[in-house]
């Protein structure tokens, strides 16, 4: 062979290969880099959802006051001004005729409309003008009771009614007089059962916890309160074996200073409580309970994580 040919000859051959060779590196290329994107994809999805979940057992409805009657379709059904003055949320129909097939038949002001459920209070005056609270925010929690109790955490049933607190409390060492008032960005202020003195420029607040552990029969009882119980020990007592969520009050007026002129429709601040009508739709319920509850993810007013 002439030696000038040899060259050329072996670069002929070479060029398939170095073709395929091309191909095969542009092939690898490509998929490395869609494994690449598709692992950080993953991982950037992963740590989105992460970092998007925190890890409270919560979902909200934010209802905000919608009329005043003295009306109580819990304690005085059927009669009309019976009761003292009690300000009204949720569902804008709630009077003494109130029933669940009338609450699910009626609008409702709570983020989310889905809310159909009506929660009142006695109405709090300054002097003899009725102040109605600006922000007012009811939680659902899976808090008080120890964490397996929590994973198995039960809806709400529809239709249940519940009231906390103690409306004839006459000292606030009474131990069914359970809510507490404070005020809004001044933790320095103790926490009391009767109203604070809140600086200038703050709000007083009221925090009401419904009890949590069901009798598993029963929507309402004589005394209204019987077929409920509060947690022993971060456990539901025996004769009321069903965890349902905590459903927490949270009241914040516009009002702060020296709290004498304050009283409640009721009387003293220790005699604040709270009534609860729950109309949830069922499905939306239970969807709460199992994607925020149970698994303990703080979810938003849409039951999604917040």
């Amino acid at each position: 062979m002439h030696p000038a040919l040899a060259p050329a000859r072996l670069r002929s051959r070479l060029r398939p290969l170095t073709l395929v060779a091309a191909i095969v590196a542009l092939l690898g290329t490509s998929l490395v880099i869609q494994t690449t994107q598709a692992s950080a994809t993953s991982k950037a999805q992963a740590g989105g959802s992460s970092a998007a979940v925190v890890r409270v057992a919560e979902f909200l409805a934010d209802c905000p006051f919608s009329h005043r009657l003295p009306d109580d379709p819990i304690i005085f059904p059927g009669m009309p001004g019976a009761s003292h003055m009690h300000s009204f949320f949720g569902s804008t129909t709630t009077n003494a005729n109130t029933t669940l097939a009338s609450l699910q038949n009626s609008p409702s002001n709570c983020n989310p409309r889905t809310d159909l459920s009506s929660y009142w209070v006695p109405t709090l005056y300054n002097g003899n003008t009725p102040v109605e609270p600006t922000i007012t925010t009811f939680y659902y929690l899976g808090e008080g009771v120890r964490s397996d109790i929590v994973a198995r955490t039960q809806a709400l049933p529809l239709g249940l009614r519940i009231v906390a607190g103690n409306a004839k409390a006459t000292t606030p060492n009474d131990p069914t007089s359970n809510a507490r008032w404070s005020c809004l960005h001044a933790g320095h202020v103790p926490p009391s059962k009767d109203f604070v003195t809140c600086p200038a420029g703050t709000m007083m607040e009221s925090y009401l916890d419904f009890p949590q552990c069901w009798d598993g029969r029963n929507l309402d009882s004589a005394d209204h309160k019987s077929h409920m119980a509060y947690p022993v020990n971060q456990a539901c007592p025996a004769s009321h074996p069903v965890p349902v969520p905590k459903l927490r009050q949270v009241l914040r007026y516009p009002v702060n200073g020296n709290p004498a002129n304050f009283r409640l429709a009721s009387g003293r601040g220790y005699t604040m409580h709270g009534d609860f009508f729950n109309a949830w739709p069922v499905a939306e319920m239970e969807r709460r309970v199992r994607d925020c509850i149970r698994p303990v993810i703080k979810c938003g007013a849409d039951g999604t994580p917040s």
